[in-house]
């Protein structure tokens, strides 16, 4: 009887150690493609951040980033200056202006951008003002409602090196012809390749979800 115990006991600690190797070797499975997947974003993300296409449009378009009380923010004033130089490069004759406000602001992201622009001697009809947005996608939203009333197609982007891809898929989902022309100013080297990870993390999020995952804290916008 013993024996019959003890086999039957034996055989049951082989199963669960089985089972064991098993459930780890799924986990281990899973956590490498997870790696390779976030990893194969990162890079691409990445080399996006690398590309300049700037070429003519219908419109540049200039997303929203901080700003006080109208002033812009030196995230958002990089973008302004960027999307000026392309204008006056003669790449498009509009600057489309992104971007809501948090709650008591005086103004909105869009209207700062705006402002900016005109003191810099933009004619105020050459800008348009999107006066919405909390994250990317509603941004882009809003920017693909104003093309589609403008009989536009096309969009130059101007954001963060490492938002491009994102910001240029979103577009290019809402029926835009979309390129990208990014700034050269962006994240210190210290919170460069978190901002690339949260980066490809908001990219898949929005693969599966088809909705927007932005984080605060680095101009994502």
């Amino acid at each position: 009887m013993r024996d019959v115990t003890h086999h039957l006991e034996t055989g049951q600690a082989r199963r669960r150690g089985r089972m064991t190797v098993w459930i780890s070797r799924v986990v281990l499975g899973a956590l490498l493609v997870a790696s390779l997947v976030l990893g194969g974003t990162a890079f691409r993300v990445w080399q996006v951040a690398l590309v300049d296409q700037r070429h003519s449009a219908d419109m540049i378009v200039v997303l929203g980033a901080a700003q006080y009380n109208g002033d812009p923010s030196p995230v958002l004033r990089s973008r302004l200056e960027h999307a000026l130089e392309l204008y006056r490069g003669g790449l498009s004759e509009h600057i489309v202006t992104v971007g809501g406000n948090q709650a008591g602001d005086n103004y909105t992201e869009a209207q700062a951008s705006s402002m900016w622009l005109i003191e810099q001697g933009v004619p105020p009809s050459d800008v348009v003002e999107a006066e919405v947005g909390s994250d990317t996608l509603r941004s882009i939203r809003a920017v693909s409602e104003i093309a589609e009333r403008r009989d536009w197609d096309s969009a130059l982007i101007v954001s963060d090196p490492w938002h491009s891809w994102r910001c240029r898929t979103m577009a290019e989902d809402q029926g835009l012809r979309a390129m990208v022309s990014p700034t050269r100013s962006g994240p210190t080297e210290d919170v460069r390749t978190a901002y690339i990870l949260r980066e490809a993390a908001a990219m898949l999020f929005y693969r599966v979800m088809h909705a927007s995952a932005d984080v605060t804290g680095y101009g994502l916008g």
